[in-house]
């Protein structure tokens, strides 16, 4: 039966963090438990903290048009991956950036807090515009499918997640507002410049949103290891979207009830269960096959 269209109520967040990612509270040393970073460190970067860190994650800010930077932070300017970054940038975007500033190694811990794996450069930026569900769904067919994720909270798996988004070609990750991690520098480090690449949907509610998506003629699978068929590719080049439940729990009960078909991943008897961020990107291959095909 032809599905009806109906409109998604968009509750959507910028694609970056609603916050600012530096906003969270600083993190603490393993070995000195709640050691804070001195007032001193503090002053000596006036009160400024980054948002971004980790070559990755600040290289592909840099590149990215849409993204605002408004402070860019290296131990070592003359550092030639940043150099030969910046040298790639188009003359615009280049001369839209800020000059480098050098800050030492004592700085960056309070720059982006004590536990952080900068590599040395950080940034601080304004978070991507915001990008709704009916944007995505209106694109072609040949955009990849969608990655949905109900209640996965752990940024790194959010991150990871991303990153297997981009590398194989997927359209979009959609989370649910109230479920989802924020977009933070530990985040965009894990997803390794994926934050730049692929949407991250901010919805009010998941199955109002699946609901969306199959009125666009969007194929619908809930992932989940109990499922009755293999996922696969749907024929015809159908758009799919690939619906994910956070570890121990899987979907939720009205998410599992809103999509199409439940299907499951094609693994050993021995062991089913599967981290959600490699469980994603199995599914991404399965389902959309080699980029490029």
């Amino acid at each position: 039966m032809p599905r009806s269209k109906s409109r998604e109520t968009r509750h959507s967040a910028p694609a970056g963090a609603q916050k600012r990612s530096g906003s969270h509270p600083q993190r603490t040393s393993g070995k000195s438990p709640g050691k804070r970073v001195p007032a001193t460190n503090q002053q000596r970067v006036s009160g400024r903290h980054a948002d971004l860190w980790g070559r990755h994650a600040v290289f592909a800010a840099l590149a990215n048009p849409r993204r605002r930077i408004t402070a860019l932070w290296a131990i070592d300017p003359d550092d030639k991956d940043l150099r030969a970054a910046m040298d790639a940038l188009a003359e615009d975007r280049r001369s839209a950036l800020p000059p480098v500033t050098r800050r030492d190694r004592d700085q960056f811990a309070a720059l982006c807090g004590e536990d952080a794996i900068h590599q040395g450069i950080a940034v601080a930026a304004a978070p991507l515009p915001t990008v709704h569900l009916e944007d995505i769904l209106e694109e072609p067919a040949d955009r990849g499918p969608i990655l949905v994720l109900d209640q996965v909270t752990d940024p790194h798996n959010v991150g990871a997640i991303l990153r297997s988004v981009a590398a194989l070609g997927g359209r979009a990750v959609v989370v649910q507002d109230r479920h989802a991690p924020q977009i933070t520098g530990t985040l965009a480090r894990i997803a390794s410049g994926a934050v730049e690449m692929v949407p991250l949907v901010r919805v009010g509610n998941l199955s109002r949103a699946i609901d969306a998506m199959k009125s666009h003629g969007f194929w619908t699978m809930g992932l989940d290891e109990r499922g009755v068929s293999v996922l696969e590719r749907p024929d015809g080049g159908m758009s799919c979207a690939i619906v994910l439940g956070a570890e121990g729990e899987g979907l939720r009960r009205l998410t599992r009830e809103s999509c199409d078909a439940l299907v499951r991943l094609p693994t050993q008897d021995r062991l089913k269960a599967l981290n959600v961020s490699n469980a994603a990107a199995i599914a991404l291959w399965e389902c959309w096959g080699r980029p490029g095909d």
